[in-house]
């Protein structure tokens, strides 16, 4: 059964840095792996992406400078490095990985397939 586990959310004030980890059971992923959000009242959002291990990383604008995508083959996980929190960054955070290959960094919901439950990033003022 394939799954991906988020972890490493919580509560940090502004201005400060949190590592989210995304750990894949079930299946080797060497496509394209991503990180979604979801405010309360607003639609997911891509976060940012890695296309494939050792491709090239895309991020939203909102985090570009600020949030660093990694992978580690070795482990089959994710990692979503934040840093300079500021309060809009509060969301549930969640990760997504696709099955096949995509030339380009896919940044909409409906092009990943896995999609794990979900942590809580809360960035206090």
């Amino acid at each position: 059964q394939v799954q991906l586990v988020e972890s490493g959310g919580g509560l940090v004030q502004a201005g400060g840095s949190l590592r989210l980890s995304c750990a894949a059971s079930g299946r080797t992923f060497s496509y394209a792996m991503a990180w979604f959000r979801q405010a309360p009242g607003k639609e997911r959002e891509f976060v940012g992406g890695s296309s494939w291990i050792g491709g090239p990383t895309l991020y939203a604008d909102s985090v570009k400078g600020r949030f660093t995508i990694s992978r580690d083959s070795a482990k089959n996980t994710l990692y979503l490095q934040m840093s300079s929190l500021k309060p809009e960054d509060t969301a549930v955070y969640s990760c997504a990985a696709r099955g096949t290959f995509a030339l380009m960094v896919p940044t909409t919901t409906r092009e990943y397939e896995y999609w794990g439950q979900g942590t809580q990033v809360t960035v206090s003022s």
